[in-house]
């Protein structure tokens, strides 16, 4: 999410098997971002090989938010990410018809759409784009009809699980430590939504995942 952590972040993955970074700006987190690192992260990329460029996006969530200084950082990502021959993970609150826009200007390889929460038509053309949705553990919300809605209509082969750990807890898990375990709780929670075997689930998000990602 920040310059700062990247290395970090590459030495861990490298620590352990089936571990892969994703290094970005996150749009959360202006206050930690400079322009001269935005150089930065091509080079690292260029060096290191990262599977993807993120999490970058927009979030327009809180009022105060500097929405230009985002808008810039995420352009100049987008523009990375496309020469990098990368896909992308999104962020993205209160400002999906700006970052579909942006998208279409600047079209990566595709990527995912982490915690969708749009509309079904949004949906659609992020899928065109190539771009898997993500859910997560607001699928064992009671108190989420929308989102279920969504995985149920969006096509199996475009739908990616996660925990987004540490944050987005399922709701055995209120107020809990979030860890990637949980994604099994995720698997069952969507095969009962979808009225589908969880084995079925389970492969075809793996498998759309490891092909989005060059996994394979």
């Amino acid at each position: 999410v920040a310059a700062e952590s990247w290395q970090d972040l590459l030495k861990f993955c490298q620590r352990f098997d089936g571990l892969y970074p994703a290094l970005g700006l996150h749009p959360m987190f202006l206050e930690q971002h400079h322009p001269d690192q935005l150089e930065r992260l091509k080079q690292i990329i260029a060096q290191k090989k990262p599977l993807a460029v993120g999490e970058i996006g927009l979030d327009f969530f809180y009022k105060d938010t500097n929405k230009e200084l985002q808008i810039q950082f995420f352009q100049a990502q987008l523009m990375i990410a496309k020469n990098a021959s990368l896909p992308v993970i999104l962020h993205v609150r209160k400002s999906h018809e700006l970052v579909l826009q942006m998208l279409q200007k600047t079209p990566p390889i595709g990527g995912i759409c982490h915690a969708f929460n749009g509309t079904l038509e949004q949906a659609k053309k992020y899928m065109e784009m190539g771009f898997l949705l993500g859910f997560g553990g607001m699928l064992t919300n009671k108190n989420a009809p929308k989102i279920k809605l969504l995985a149920r209509s969006i096509p199996l082969s475009f739908i990616a699980l996660e925990t987004d750990a540490p944050d987005m807890p399922t709701q055995s898990n209120k107020g809990g430590v979030n860890d990637s375990s949980y994604i099994l709780e995720i698997v069952q929670a969507l095969a009962e939504i979808r009225k589908e075997p969880i084995a079925v689930i389970a492969q075809q998000t793996s498998q759309n995942v490891r092909k989005l990602l060059a996994l394979d």
